[in-house]
């Protein structure tokens, strides 16, 4: 699942959420929005920051991480790239915080004390999304996160739950249709094999042909049409490079990148 971008849709949509999961909630928390921010000079991307409103009169920028697979340097990245920000936008902000989201404790990386400045600080906060609650006792923007890492024999059920629970609780400045359509978006990314009316059935609902379903399926094949290829030059390579030919030969025979090759050889 390319759990990446839904959650830059999440928090895109409502970036008010985050501050359900930290302690440091800002006095304006409706008023933020969220970016994809580029720090010049290098080659960093940080793919969450929360900026504050410009009438903001403490100016708390918030730097958010989810994390969904093992990464052993994400501490030396998420800070870098953080603290290169602040660097470079001093005008920007009075104070800021650091957020990092895991599933659950078992995928954070094994070196905490290289950085426990940060980490043993009150600047720096870790969630682990399966230790926070059951799902009928926490906030539905919550329960909306979590259902990210529900496993493909408990989503549909999960799914279904949280859409009646949007139909019948209130969800505050959370729009209700906009709620139900991340979630069967994070249904579509889960099960992009299935056909629409074989999600609508899963779920109960009736999906529109929106502008998110319709990218979520292509993105789905092309996950699946990136998995094929990958097998394929897991197969061939090997075998082509015995017959004599090249790496640059074969990657050109593929019609992909030289450093696709160099991995399989």
């Amino acid at each position: 699942m390319k759990r990446d971008s839904i959650y830059y849709q999440i928090f895109k949509r409502f970036p008010a959420l985050i501050f359900e999961l930290v302690d440091n909630r800002p006095a304006q928390a409706q008023n933020y929005r969220f970016e994809s921010v580029e720090v010049k000079e290098t080659a960093f991307r940080i793919d969450g920051v929360f900026l504050p409103p410009e009438d903001a009169t403490s100016r708390v920028i918030f730097f958010a991480e989810v994390q969904f697979q093992r990464d052993e340097s994400l501490y030396h990245r998420f800070f870098t790239e953080s603290l290169t920000y602040l660097y470079r936008n001093q005008s920007q902000y009075d104070d800021w915080y650091c957020v990092v989201i895991f599933p659950s404790r078992s995928l954070e990386p094994n070196d905490k004390r290289t950085h426990r400045i940060f980490l043993n600080s009150d600047q720096v906060q870790r969630i682990y999304l399966d230790e926070l609650g059951t799902s009928d006792t926490l906030p539905i923007g919550i329960n909306l996160m979590q259902l990210t890492t529900a496993s493909s024999e408990t989503m549909a059920e999960q799914a279904k739950q949280l859409i009646q629970r949007v139909k019948l609780e209130e969800t505050g400045t959370l729009p209700k249709n906009e709620i139900i359509e991340i979630i069967t978006t994070i249904a579509v990314y889960k099960f992009s094999s299935l056909s629409r009316e074989e999600v609508e059935a899963m779920l109960g609902i009736t999906l529109e042909e929106t502008r998110v379903y319709q990218e979520a399926k292509a993105e789905g094949r092309e996950e699946g049409r990136e998995e094929g290829r990958e097998e394929l030059l897991k197969i061939a390579v090997p075998l082509l490079l015995k017959t004599g030919m090249s790496v640059e030969q074969i990657a050109q025979q593929f019609n992909v990148a030289v450093e696709s090759v160099e991995k399989y050889r």
